[in-house]
């Protein structure tokens, strides 16, 4: 595998829309005790039911470490999802895992962005996060893709959102976060991304999500759904902490452009909850120093907006909430071309994230 010194602006490779023909998803699989609780069971049962769910659309290549490899092939008996052999610190491959760039002539390739456990020494989720800052190098060598790697710049997949026409939306709260490149002006900031996803417009929200334990990704609370359109997490309730942050999200994107000029048209989704983990749920998580406590007085972010586009289909949670039917029928007004499949979500929101954390689209080149 080649690790190429250029950048994808350069070569002329730019990232994709989410709907963009995919030729598989990524996911990896969860053991780790201090995160997943009873020493991940739960959890495996809950991203096996996303990777089915994905299976039935696009084929999906689920990483495993050397101790669980044989327990996901039992768990994922699939034809079209394979198990592969791969070690790693936790399982947010959309945060670990390459972000795929093409070329629209054939060609892909994959960004592998420094990952520091978002945030390292300061407010990162976990002590140790060498292994997982490889994942993307060893998926990439797997697909036998040529590498651009970014070394000392940070940032995760779930940080951002692009419309595959030149616009990126993405968090004051994350990218301009001390934790992340504090080195970098919101303006280099900006041209390390132009460079690397081939975008001329980022349009920065200040907040993410109230309590999203990852400083706020876009991912968890703004997508695109089509070119000049996008779906926000809301909620009208002023005493909610997310409602300032909802209209902070609507004031920008009311007066903002995107690259080509457009106004945008912004849908909103109902915010479930308030949603807390059970005591007896953060009982089953193991307390190690140095990563991130469960309690059951924290709010969790749960958020209908971390869902996953792939071929034909929206794969998003459920939270079995009141408004699990709303966000449904949002989806299916918004993607009427796809089926809308809701599969549970509350097992990976205890972990900290949902469906769009814990996979990664590889385009078709």
């Amino acid at each position: 595998m080649t690790t190429l010194t250029s950048t994808p602006r350069a070569d002329g490779y730019f990232m994709p829309a989410e709907w963009a023909p995919h030729s598989q998803t990524w996911m990896v699989w969860p053991e780790r005790p201090d995160n997943w609780r009873e020493q991940g069971v739960p959890a495996q049962a809950a991203f096996a039911a996303v990777a089915r769910a994905i299976a039935r659309f696009e084929p999906v290549t689920v990483c495993a470490s050397a101790g669980q490899y044989l327990n996901a092939c039992q768990q994922l008996d699939d034809p079209h999802i394979r198990v592969v052999e791969i070690s790693s610190d936790d399982a947010w491959v959309r945060d670990t895992g390459p972000t795929f760039v093409i070329d629209g002539k054939g060609g892909l390739r994959g960004v592998d962005w420094t990952f520091n456990a978002w945030g390292g020494l300061d407010g990162g989720l976990y002590a140790d996060w060498q292994t997982d800052d490889l994942v993307a190098r060893k998926i990439l060598q797997i697909e036998r893709r040529q590498r651009y790697r970014t070394e000392g710049f940070v940032l995760e997949g779930g940080a951002i959102h692009v419309d595959g026409e030149r616009t990126l939306i993405t968090t004051e709260e994350c990218l301009l976060n001390r934790n992340r490149n504090p080195h970098l002006s919101r303006v280099q900031i900006e041209t390390v991304m132009a460079e690397h996803l081939a975008i001329d417009k980022v349009i920065w929200l200040p907040h993410g999500l109230y309590n999203d334990e990852t400083d706020g990704h876009v991912d968890n609370f703004c997508c695109f759904v089509r070119p000049g359109e996008v779906l926000l997490a809301w909620t009208d309730d002023p005493a909610d902490p997310n409602f300032e942050r909802c209209n902070a999200a609507l004031r920008v994107l009311e007066r903002e452009r995107d690259a080509r000029g457009r106004p945008l048209t912004v849908h909103r989704m109902p915010i479930p909850g308030p949603i807390y983990a059970s005591e007896a749920e953060c009982a089953g998580v193991l307390a190690i120093d140095g990563s991130q406590p469960r309690d059951p007085s924290i709010r969790l972010a749960g958020s209908y907006v971390n869902f996953l586009i792939v071929n034909g289909g929206i794969i998003a949670p459920s939270f079995d909430d009141a408004h699990d039917s709303e966000a449904e029928s949002i989806l299916r007004r918004l993607f009427p071309e796809h089926e809308v499949v809701m599969v549970p979500g509350r097992e990976i929101l205890l972990g900290g994230g949902n469906i769009h954390c814990i996979t990664q689209q590889q385009p078709l080149p």
